[in-house]
């Protein structure tokens, strides 16, 4: 941590992906979109603590994503985006694209996200995974 010429403390790219536990690129990522606030200096970045405190209370969540003014991902409704379906199913959420995509699961495309119904979940579990686990069932 160090202190600019206005007296704030700043920190480096580094520092601030490991106080935030994200990576750098997700830190360059904001910076480059302008949700975090940044200065260049010869060659290196400067982030003032405050900004990075401000990004941290307005950072993106998927789960506050809305389309069409209605709330995509919204569990009370059944409505799941791909990586809760893959933790409620307890499998890589690559395997949940590859299930949607070859039609063993229903999901729907709303903007840039993927939705998943609860019955979809279900239904899925059901003929396949519990399926096939009990397939490899020796009698």
């Amino acid at each position: 941590m160090n202190t600019n010429s206005n007296n704030e403390k700043t920190l480096s790219i580094t520092e601030a992906a490991k106080m935030n536990g994200i990576t750098r690129q997700a830190i360059y990522v904001a910076i480059k979109h302008k949700k975090l606030k940044a200065r260049k200096d010869a060659a290196h970045w400067e982030i003032s603590v405050k900004d990075l405190e401000d990004y941290r209370k307005h950072k993106y969540s998927r789960t506050k994503s809305v389309f069409n003014g209605e709330l995509l991902f919204d569990n009370s409704k059944g409505f799941h985006s791909v990586n809760q379906t893959a933790e409620m199913l307890n499998i890589p959420a690559q395997k949940v694209y590859y299930a949607t995509r070859v039609g063993l699961m229903k999901a729907t495309r709303k903007g840039a996200a993927w939705v998943i119904h609860e019955s979809e979940i279900k239904a899925y579990k059901d003929n396949y995974l519990n399926q096939k686990s009990t397939n490899t069932q020796v009698v």
